[in-house]
């Protein structure tokens, strides 16, 4: 898909100046930026709807875990002890 995007004089210097750094086309280097932009906001909102419907599910069951004890499960990976996740509780 062919599109075109207008930028300022001062930010096009910026990304001709470094796709010559980095041995590398403008078009590159532009394409590059958008695609980590676009991956990022999308796992915020992944993150932000995860958030929302485990909240929901509290509201729902009020089954939960505490900060320590997930704390003291994690702190077990890695060694000869290593639990499993505990159980939610109300």
């Amino acid at each position: 898909m062919a599109t075109s995007i207008k930028i300022d004089d001062a930010l096009k210097g910026r990304v001709q100046h470094l796709a010559s750094q980095r041995r590398r086309s403008p078009h590159w280097i532009m394409l590059e930026a958008i695609r980590q932009y676009v991956e990022r906001e999308e796992a915020r909102e992944s993150f932000k709807q995860e958030a929302l419907a485990s909240w929901a599910a509290y509201k729902e069951t009020g089954r939960h875990l505490t900060g320590q004890e997930v704390r003291s499960w994690l702190n077990t990976w890695g060694t000869n002890d290593e639990s499993a996740a505990p159980e939610c509780h109300k």
